[in-house]
């Protein structure tokens, strides 16, 4: 039996509950997996509460790092004893243990540990998607990054000095902003005392960014359009202050022809070759000292409400991860 946090209805966090679930055994194309930490993310927010709809009753968490323990037929990247982390569907990862598709599970590298397995895979795979395979994106260009004092946000303003990549970061307080510049953000705009788009014509020239970056939603939407260059790239990726309005497509014409486009992540690395030459250069990114994984946040299981006020509220840096 292993210790599971489950949902039987959509709420707030007083609706995650804990409970004893059998961990079978693996069958063709799975593994069966021991957790040493869980990630959370804000995706996880958004299943609990009903905004993007599962099955009820339902696990939730969509990244870990643990050990294999045993493979089903047909999985030849892993094996018993191998350490691993994934970022993947189903959701199921707030657990002791499970069994699951093998497909996008990786095998984790010993330099890496099982906390920072936990915490990066999700966001480090984000990460890479938005700056390898959304828009082409070149060493000089000026990217504009939202909640960059986040999980996400942490790894993208170093990703982006490891490339040469000018990133304007925007957080919402000056601690936060101290901190993504810390990490390699080129400028640092406090979106609660500043105009950011205003600011961020400023700090291009009046020109705009070449791509905005944006997982706060609602809140954030316009503004980014406003930070944008004439055929600039919108990539809105997540909706922390709620799901962006209907869109006026005229809107995009008028700022200079923009492009929009809403990707996730597990179209990204639903094809199992594409999900591990993905980890591999995100793996390669830790490994090199280019990112460091910071963990701002650890509960342990039983506290997995106070976990989801906290990312919630944007009370959170870095990343946020159970611990087991």
């Amino acid at each position: 039996m292993a210790r599971t946090v489950i949902i039987e209805e959509n709420g707030g966090p007083e609706v995650l509950k804990i409970v004893d679930r059998p961990v079978e055994e693996p069958g063709p194309g799975q593994i069966r997996i021991a957790h040493k930490a869980v990630g959370l993310n804000f995706i996880d927010c958004y299943q609990r509460s009903g905004l993007y709809k599962l099955p009820l009753p339902a696990a939730l968490g969509m990244e870990a790092a643990g050990i294999v323990e045993a493979v089903g037929e047909g999985v030849i990247h892993l094996k018993p004893g191998d350490r691993a982390a994934y970022a993947s569907a189903p959701p199921g990862a707030y657990t002791e243990a499970r069994v699951m598709p093998a497909a996008q599970v990786c095998p984790l590298p010993d330099g890496i540990s099982f906390d920072e397995g936990a915490a990066m895979m999700l966001k480090g795979l984000t990460v890479d998607y938005l700056f390898n395979r959304t828009t082409p994106i070149a060493r000089g260009d000026w990217v504009l990054f939202h909640a960059a004092a986040g999980g996400v946000g942490l790894i993208a303003c170093q990703w982006a000095r490891s490339e040469g990549i000018n990133l304007i970061a925007t957080a919402g307080s000056d601690e936060k902003c101290a901190m993504a510049l810390a990490h390699g953000a080129t400028h640092a705009i406090n979106y609660r005392t500043e105009d950011f788009a205003k600011t961020v014509r400023e700090i291009t020239g009046g020109r705009g960014v070449d791509v905005a970056m944006d997982s706060v939603g609602k809140d954030t939407f316009t503004g980014s359009l406003d930070s944008l260059r004439p055929l600039g790239m919108m990539i809105s990726f997540g909706n922390a202050s709620g799901p962006v309005p209907p869109v006026d497509l005229l809107a995009l014409s008028s700022r200079g022809s923009l492009k929009i486009t809403r990707p996730t992540l597990f179209t990204h690395i639903a094809d199992h070759a594409t999900c591990q030459e993905m980890a591999g250069r995100l793996f390669a990114k830790v490994l090199s000292g280019d990112v460091k994984i910071e963990i701002g946040q650890r509960f342990q299981l039983d506290r997995i409400a106070d976990a989801h006020r906290a990312l919630e509220s944007r009370a959170t840096t870095g990343s946020t991860i159970l611990t087991l």
